[in-house]
Protein backbone atom coordinates (compact mmCIF):
# COMPACT_ATOMS: atom_id res chain seq x y z
CA UNK A 1 0.00 0.00 0.00
CA UNK A 2 2.79 2.46 0.63
CA UNK A 3 4.77 2.26 -2.56
CA UNK A 4 1.11 2.27 -4.22
CA UNK A 5 0.51 5.42 -2.55
CA UNK A 6 3.59 6.92 -3.11
CA UNK A 7 3.52 6.29 -6.95
CA UNK A 8 0.29 8.24 -6.53
CA UNK A 9 1.97 10.96 -5.58
CA UNK A 10 4.80 11.50 -7.10
CA UNK A 11 4.80 12.57 -10.60
CA UNK A 12 6.54 12.36 -13.46
CA UNK A 13 8.86 15.01 -14.99
CA UNK A 14 8.61 15.08 -18.94
CA UNK A 15 10.13 17.19 -21.76
CA UNK A 16 12.66 19.47 -19.89
CA UNK A 17 10.31 20.48 -17.27
CA UNK A 18 11.88 20.87 -13.70
CA UNK A 19 9.36 19.23 -11.93
CA UNK A 20 5.99 17.40 -12.79
CA UNK A 21 3.77 20.06 -14.12
CA UNK A 22 -0.17 20.46 -12.19
CA UNK A 23 -2.57 22.51 -12.58
CA UNK A 24 -4.81 24.69 -10.32
CA UNK A 25 -8.16 25.58 -11.34
CA UNK A 26 -10.61 27.80 -9.50
CA UNK A 27 -13.20 28.17 -12.17
CA UNK A 28 -13.03 32.00 -12.81
CA UNK A 29 -15.63 33.34 -13.85
CA UNK A 30 -14.97 37.04 -15.86
CA UNK A 31 -17.25 39.94 -16.37
CA UNK A 32 -19.42 38.99 -19.05
CA UNK A 33 -19.36 35.04 -18.84
CA UNK A 34 -21.64 32.88 -16.86
CA UNK A 35 -20.42 29.98 -14.31
CA UNK A 36 -21.20 27.63 -16.43
CA UNK A 37 -19.10 28.59 -18.81
CA UNK A 38 -15.87 28.54 -16.59
CA UNK A 39 -16.79 24.74 -15.77
CA UNK A 40 -16.84 23.83 -19.50
CA UNK A 41 -13.43 25.65 -19.47
CA UNK A 42 -12.55 23.41 -16.59
CA UNK A 43 -13.52 20.22 -18.83
CA UNK A 44 -11.55 21.51 -21.37
CA UNK A 45 -8.25 22.30 -20.18
CA UNK A 46 -8.37 18.98 -17.90
CA UNK A 47 -8.66 17.05 -21.28
CA UNK A 48 -5.75 19.90 -22.54
CA UNK A 49 -3.57 18.97 -19.75
CA UNK A 50 -4.36 15.44 -19.39
CA UNK A 51 -3.00 15.40 -23.27
CA UNK A 52 0.27 16.72 -22.62
CA UNK A 53 1.58 15.19 -19.37
CA UNK A 54 0.42 17.14 -16.45
CA UNK A 55 0.10 15.48 -13.86
CA UNK A 56 -2.54 16.01 -11.72
CA UNK A 57 -5.69 18.60 -11.89
CA UNK A 58 -7.20 19.79 -8.92
CA UNK A 59 -10.26 22.21 -7.75
CA UNK A 60 -9.92 24.70 -5.02
CA UNK A 61 -13.20 25.50 -2.30
CA UNK A 62 -13.97 28.84 -2.12
CA UNK A 63 -17.24 30.65 -1.07
CA UNK A 64 -19.20 33.60 -1.50
CA UNK A 65 -17.19 34.93 -4.37
CA UNK A 66 -18.89 35.74 -7.40
CA UNK A 67 -15.98 35.47 -9.68
CA UNK A 68 -15.13 32.00 -8.52
CA UNK A 69 -17.32 29.28 -9.28
CA UNK A 70 -15.56 26.24 -7.12
CA UNK A 71 -17.95 26.24 -4.19
CA UNK A 72 -18.01 22.46 -4.43
CA UNK A 73 -15.20 20.71 -5.48
CA UNK A 74 -16.27 17.03 -4.92
CA UNK A 75 -19.32 17.67 -7.57
CA UNK A 76 -16.76 19.44 -9.83
CA UNK A 77 -14.19 16.58 -9.65
CA UNK A 78 -17.25 14.03 -10.21
CA UNK A 79 -17.71 16.22 -13.70
CA UNK A 80 -14.08 16.11 -14.48
CA UNK A 81 -13.70 12.13 -13.96
CA UNK A 82 -16.97 11.65 -16.28
CA UNK A 83 -14.97 13.52 -19.04
CA UNK A 84 -11.02 12.42 -18.36
CA UNK A 85 -9.13 8.93 -18.34
CA UNK A 86 -5.72 9.47 -16.49
CA UNK A 87 -4.85 12.81 -15.06
CA UNK A 88 -5.07 12.55 -10.96
CA UNK A 89 -7.96 14.74 -9.73
CA UNK A 90 -8.45 16.21 -6.72
CA UNK A 91 -9.22 19.49 -4.00
CA UNK A 92 -6.44 21.74 -3.92
CA UNK A 93 -8.48 21.95 -1.02
CA UNK A 94 -11.19 20.76 0.62
CA UNK A 95 -11.42 23.14 3.80
CA UNK A 96 -12.06 20.45 6.43
CA UNK A 97 -13.14 23.14 9.29
CA UNK A 98 -16.14 23.63 7.32
CA UNK A 99 -17.77 19.71 7.05
CA UNK A 100 -17.93 16.94 8.93
CA UNK A 101 -14.92 14.59 8.26
CA UNK A 102 -17.69 11.65 8.08
CA UNK A 103 -19.54 13.93 4.72
CA UNK A 104 -15.62 14.52 3.43
CA UNK A 105 -14.90 10.85 3.47
CA UNK A 106 -18.31 9.90 1.50
CA UNK A 107 -17.58 12.50 -1.12
CA UNK A 108 -14.35 11.06 -1.92
CA UNK A 109 -14.85 7.48 -1.43
CA UNK A 110 -17.68 7.77 -3.98
CA UNK A 111 -15.33 9.77 -6.58
CA UNK A 112 -12.46 7.10 -5.56
CA UNK A 113 -15.63 4.57 -6.75
CA UNK A 114 -15.84 6.77 -10.11
CA UNK A 115 -11.91 6.89 -10.69
CA UNK A 116 -10.15 4.30 -9.15
CA UNK A 117 -6.32 5.20 -8.05
CA UNK A 118 -7.06 8.76 -9.53
CA UNK A 119 -8.55 10.71 -7.10
CA UNK A 120 -6.20 12.99 -4.47
CA UNK A 121 -7.92 14.75 -0.88
CA UNK A 122 -6.17 18.00 -0.40
CA UNK A 123 -7.50 19.91 3.00
CA UNK A 124 -7.04 22.94 4.24
CA UNK A 125 -7.99 24.93 7.37
CA UNK A 126 -9.05 27.98 6.36
CA UNK A 127 -12.38 28.81 5.82
CA UNK A 128 -11.90 29.50 2.04
CA UNK A 129 -14.08 32.70 2.35
CA UNK A 130 -14.63 35.91 4.85
CA UNK A 131 -16.10 35.27 8.31
CA UNK A 132 -19.46 35.83 8.63
CA UNK A 133 -19.43 32.61 5.13
CA UNK A 134 -18.02 30.48 7.81
CA UNK A 135 -20.30 31.17 10.13
CA UNK A 136 -22.95 30.32 7.81
CA UNK A 137 -21.08 27.18 6.63
CA UNK A 138 -20.48 25.91 9.84
CA UNK A 139 -23.43 26.34 11.96
CA UNK A 140 -21.64 28.02 14.54
CA UNK A 141 -20.71 32.16 15.71
CA UNK A 142 -17.04 31.21 16.56
CA UNK A 143 -15.52 29.74 13.09
CA UNK A 144 -11.97 29.75 14.75
CA UNK A 145 -13.05 26.85 16.86
CA UNK A 146 -12.93 24.50 13.30
CA UNK A 147 -9.71 25.83 12.66
CA UNK A 148 -8.39 25.15 15.90
CA UNK A 149 -9.71 21.87 15.87
CA UNK A 150 -8.31 21.01 13.00
CA UNK A 151 -5.44 18.09 14.10
CA UNK A 152 -8.76 16.43 15.44
CA UNK A 153 -10.91 16.45 12.54
CA UNK A 154 -8.12 15.02 10.45
CA UNK A 155 -7.63 12.13 12.28
CA UNK A 156 -11.43 11.88 12.67
CA UNK A 157 -11.22 12.11 8.72
CA UNK A 158 -8.62 9.58 8.00
CA UNK A 159 -10.56 6.69 10.77
CA UNK A 160 -13.67 7.00 8.42
CA UNK A 161 -11.51 6.99 5.19
CA UNK A 162 -9.59 3.41 6.90
CA UNK A 163 -12.47 2.50 8.57
CA UNK A 164 -10.28 1.55 11.28
CA UNK A 165 -12.02 3.53 14.28
CA UNK A 166 -10.55 1.43 17.78
CA UNK A 167 -13.29 -0.65 19.14
CA UNK A 168 -15.09 0.98 22.27
CA UNK A 169 -14.91 3.98 19.89
CA UNK A 170 -18.68 5.98 19.69
CA UNK A 171 -17.99 5.97 15.64
CA UNK A 172 -17.12 2.41 15.56
CA UNK A 173 -19.78 0.89 13.68
CA UNK A 174 -20.46 3.94 11.35
CA UNK A 175 -18.96 3.54 8.44
CA UNK A 176 -18.04 5.53 5.06
CA UNK A 177 -19.57 4.03 2.21
CA UNK A 178 -17.99 3.84 -0.51
CA UNK A 179 -15.72 2.34 1.65
CA UNK A 180 -13.37 -0.21 3.17
CA UNK A 181 -15.85 -1.83 4.93
CA UNK A 182 -17.29 -2.99 1.91
CA UNK A 183 -14.27 -5.36 1.27
CA UNK A 184 -14.77 -7.23 4.60
CA UNK A 185 -18.37 -7.77 4.54
CA UNK A 186 -19.47 -10.74 3.70
CA UNK A 187 -19.56 -11.64 -0.47
CA UNK A 188 -17.71 -7.72 -0.65
CA UNK A 189 -14.82 -7.27 -2.86
CA UNK A 190 -14.17 -3.85 -2.86
CA UNK A 191 -10.69 -2.57 -2.81
CA UNK A 192 -9.15 -0.64 1.01
CA UNK A 193 -7.88 1.33 -1.39
CA UNK A 194 -8.23 5.31 -0.80
CA UNK A 195 -7.24 8.83 -1.72
CA UNK A 196 -3.99 10.11 -0.45
CA UNK A 197 -4.85 12.64 2.09
CA UNK A 198 -2.47 15.89 1.22
CA UNK A 199 -2.41 18.57 3.27
CA UNK A 200 -2.32 22.34 2.42
CA UNK A 201 -1.18 25.71 3.49
CA UNK A 202 0.52 29.25 3.38
CA UNK A 203 2.31 29.49 6.52
CA UNK A 204 3.96 27.40 9.24
CA UNK A 205 1.14 25.52 10.86
CA UNK A 206 -0.13 22.99 7.87
CA UNK A 207 4.04 22.92 6.90
CA UNK A 208 4.37 21.46 10.20
CA UNK A 209 1.75 19.07 11.01
CA UNK A 210 2.22 17.25 7.19
CA UNK A 211 6.28 16.88 8.24
CA UNK A 212 5.13 14.99 11.64
CA UNK A 213 2.80 13.20 9.97
CA UNK A 214 5.17 12.07 6.92
CA UNK A 215 2.14 13.25 4.50
CA UNK A 216 2.83 15.64 1.12
CA UNK A 217 2.63 19.10 1.66
CA UNK A 218 0.87 21.65 -0.84
CA UNK A 219 2.25 25.20 -0.50
CA UNK A 220 -0.25 28.13 -2.30
CA UNK A 221 2.52 30.45 -3.25
CA UNK A 222 0.91 32.04 -5.65
CA UNK A 223 -0.88 34.43 -2.80
CA UNK A 224 1.56 33.41 0.19
CA UNK A 225 4.43 33.99 -1.69
CA UNK A 226 6.73 35.55 1.44
CA UNK A 227 6.34 32.68 3.64
CA UNK A 228 7.43 29.85 0.44
CA UNK A 229 10.58 28.91 1.22
CA UNK A 230 10.26 28.92 5.73
CA UNK A 231 7.21 26.54 5.63
CA UNK A 232 9.36 24.24 2.85
CA UNK A 233 11.87 24.47 5.04
CA UNK A 234 10.08 23.64 8.09
CA UNK A 235 8.14 21.15 6.28
CA UNK A 236 11.18 19.17 5.19
CA UNK A 237 13.14 19.82 8.69
CA UNK A 238 10.09 18.19 10.93
CA UNK A 239 9.38 15.45 8.29
CA UNK A 240 9.15 12.03 9.44
CA UNK A 241 8.74 8.67 7.30
CA UNK A 242 5.69 7.36 7.46
CA UNK A 243 3.59 4.44 5.68
CA UNK A 244 2.48 6.93 2.58
CA UNK A 245 6.08 8.76 2.10
CA UNK A 246 10.05 7.87 3.13
CA UNK A 247 10.75 11.30 2.43
CA UNK A 248 9.31 14.90 1.63
CA UNK A 249 7.27 15.59 -0.91
CA UNK A 250 6.31 19.32 -1.55
CA UNK A 251 4.45 21.17 -4.17
CA UNK A 252 4.25 24.55 -4.62
CA UNK A 253 1.11 26.09 -6.12
CA UNK A 254 2.29 29.40 -8.71
CA UNK A 255 0.10 32.12 -10.52
CA UNK A 256 1.52 31.50 -14.11
CA UNK A 257 0.23 33.49 -17.40
CA UNK A 258 1.96 32.63 -20.54
CA UNK A 259 0.38 34.35 -23.96
CA UNK A 260 1.38 35.04 -27.46
CA UNK A 261 2.11 38.61 -26.53
CA UNK A 262 4.36 39.88 -24.09
CA UNK A 263 1.41 42.95 -23.49
CA UNK A 264 -1.51 40.68 -23.31
CA UNK A 265 -0.10 38.86 -20.01
CA UNK A 266 1.04 42.14 -18.68
CA UNK A 267 -2.69 43.58 -19.47
CA UNK A 268 -3.94 40.19 -18.32
CA UNK A 269 -2.49 40.43 -14.55
CA UNK A 270 -3.21 44.07 -13.82
CA UNK A 271 -6.61 42.76 -14.07
CA UNK A 272 -5.96 40.12 -11.36
CA UNK A 273 -4.23 42.74 -9.54
CA UNK A 274 -7.53 44.53 -9.25
CA UNK A 275 -9.44 41.43 -9.08
CA UNK A 276 -7.33 40.61 -5.56
CA UNK A 277 -7.67 44.62 -5.11
CA UNK A 278 -11.46 44.04 -4.64
CA UNK A 279 -10.88 40.74 -2.81
CA UNK A 280 -8.56 42.31 -0.36
CA UNK A 281 -10.98 45.14 1.00
CA UNK A 282 -14.09 42.98 0.76
CA UNK A 283 -15.53 44.06 -2.30
CA UNK A 284 -15.17 40.71 -4.57
CA UNK A 285 -17.15 40.65 -7.72
CA UNK A 286 -16.67 38.99 -11.45
CA UNK A 287 -13.24 38.79 -12.66
CA UNK A 288 -12.72 42.27 -14.44
CA UNK A 289 -11.54 42.23 -17.79
CA UNK A 290 -8.46 43.64 -19.04
CA UNK A 291 -9.99 47.00 -20.31
CA UNK A 292 -11.65 47.58 -16.91
CA UNK A 293 -8.44 47.45 -15.09
CA UNK A 294 -7.02 49.90 -17.71
CA UNK A 295 -9.82 52.52 -16.96
CA UNK A 296 -9.65 51.95 -13.22
CA UNK A 297 -7.75 54.89 -11.38
CA UNK A 298 -5.41 53.24 -9.14
CA UNK A 299 -4.26 55.41 -5.50
CA UNK A 300 -0.74 55.47 -5.00
CA UNK A 301 -1.75 52.58 -2.40
CA UNK A 302 -3.70 50.60 -4.71
CA UNK A 303 -0.21 50.92 -7.14
CA UNK A 304 1.61 49.96 -4.15
CA UNK A 305 -0.77 46.96 -3.85
CA UNK A 306 -0.71 45.72 -7.71
CA UNK A 307 3.36 46.00 -7.71
CA UNK A 308 3.85 43.77 -4.99
CA UNK A 309 1.24 41.20 -5.97
CA UNK A 310 2.59 41.02 -9.91
CA UNK A 311 5.77 40.27 -8.45
CA UNK A 312 5.52 36.55 -7.64
CA UNK A 313 2.97 36.30 -10.68
CA UNK A 314 5.32 34.29 -13.52
CA UNK A 315 4.08 36.08 -16.55
CA UNK A 316 4.75 36.77 -20.22
CA UNK A 317 5.73 35.17 -22.95
CA UNK A 318 6.37 31.50 -23.13
CA UNK A 319 9.99 31.66 -22.49
CA UNK A 320 9.52 34.05 -20.25
CA UNK A 321 7.58 31.96 -17.93
CA UNK A 322 9.86 29.35 -18.52
CA UNK A 323 12.78 31.32 -17.03
CA UNK A 324 10.15 32.42 -14.26
CA UNK A 325 9.08 29.03 -13.52
CA UNK A 326 12.67 27.49 -13.45
CA UNK A 327 13.84 30.21 -10.91
CA UNK A 328 11.23 29.26 -8.84
CA UNK A 329 11.88 26.01 -8.76
CA UNK A 330 15.69 26.06 -7.76
CA UNK A 331 14.69 28.60 -5.12
CA UNK A 332 12.12 26.39 -3.65
CA UNK A 333 13.55 22.49 -4.67
CA UNK A 334 9.71 22.04 -5.26
CA UNK A 335 9.41 18.45 -6.20
CA UNK A 336 6.13 19.66 -8.14
CA UNK A 337 4.96 22.91 -9.67
CA UNK A 338 1.39 23.29 -9.78
CA UNK A 339 0.02 26.32 -12.31
CA UNK A 340 -3.11 28.00 -11.73
CA UNK A 341 -3.78 30.77 -14.90
CA UNK A 342 -5.45 33.79 -13.95
CA UNK A 343 -7.09 35.30 -16.65
CA UNK A 344 -10.63 37.04 -17.86
CA UNK A 345 -11.16 34.96 -20.55
CA UNK A 346 -11.30 31.15 -20.82
CA UNK A 347 -9.55 30.31 -24.11
CA UNK A 348 -6.98 32.39 -22.65
CA UNK A 349 -6.43 30.25 -19.57
CA UNK A 350 -6.42 27.45 -22.29
CA UNK A 351 -3.93 28.82 -24.33
CA UNK A 352 -1.47 29.60 -21.29
CA UNK A 353 -0.61 25.83 -20.50
CA UNK A 354 -0.89 25.08 -24.15
CA UNK A 355 2.01 27.46 -24.34
CA UNK A 356 4.11 26.10 -20.99
CA UNK A 357 3.55 22.77 -22.16
CA UNK A 358 5.05 23.59 -25.99
CA UNK A 359 8.01 25.60 -23.75
CA UNK A 360 8.83 22.49 -21.65
CA UNK A 361 8.98 20.42 -24.86
CA UNK A 362 6.03 18.41 -23.16
CA UNK A 363 4.09 15.52 -25.19
CA UNK A 364 1.26 15.98 -27.74
CA UNK A 365 -0.71 13.45 -26.92
CA UNK A 366 -0.26 10.48 -24.14
CA UNK A 367 -0.86 7.21 -25.61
Amino acid sequence: MAADEADEIRGTTHGTAPAPLSVLDLAIVGAGSTAGDALRTGVALARLTESRGFHRYWVAEHHSMPGVASSSPAVILAHLAAHTDRIRLGSGGVMLPNHAPLVIAEQFGTLEAMAPGRIDLGLGRAPGTDGATAAALRRTDTPGEGADDFPQQLAELTRFLDDDFPDGHPYGRIHAIPGPVQGTTPGGVQSAHRPPIWLLGSSGYSARLAGLLGLPFAFAHHFSAQNTIPALDLYRQTFRPSAVLSEPYALVGVSTLAADDEREARRQTRALALNMLRLRTGRPGLYPAPEEAERHEFSPMEEEFVASWTTNVVHGTADEVRTGLDDLHKRTGADELMLVAHAHSGELRLRSYELIADAYGLPTAQA
